[in-house]
């Protein structure tokens, strides 16, 4: 079955930076579009990036533009968010979706606290 095991989360300082990487297996990753998603406590889900399969196009929420670089390898199997920046309101659960748009399959999720 599909797996999603995302890791790299941790607590940094406002202006830090982090590599969330996730492990996908349970299915034929170089033929799907994976992307992002957050949720901040007692907020939504809010969709964060997204890649093409062969990584040709890349998507970035406003939010996280010019801070954030997706990219994925597909020989390892593994999808990866580059977060440079960081804010506060980037505060949240990380988690990595086979999909695009549709988050509906996703792995359960890192933390990440951005704190001084």
């Amino acid at each position: 079955q599909v797996q999603l095991v995302e890791s790299g989360g941790g607590m940094v300082q406002p202006g830090g930076s982090l590599r969330l990487s996730c492990a996908a297996s349970g299915f034929t990753f170089s033929s799907y579009s994976m992307s992002w998603g957050r949720q901040a406590p007692g907020k939504g889900l809010e969709w964060v990036s997204g890649i093409f399969s062969d990584g040709s196009n890349i998507w970035y929420a406003d939010s996280v533009k010019g801070r954030f670089t997706i990219s994925r390898d597909n020989a390892e199997n593994t999808l990866y968010l580059q977060m440079n920046s960081l804010k506060p309101e980037d505060t949240a659960v990380y988690f990595c979706a086979k999909g695009l748009l549709d988050q509906t399959v996703r792995g359960q999720g890192t933390q990440v606290f951005v704190s001084s």
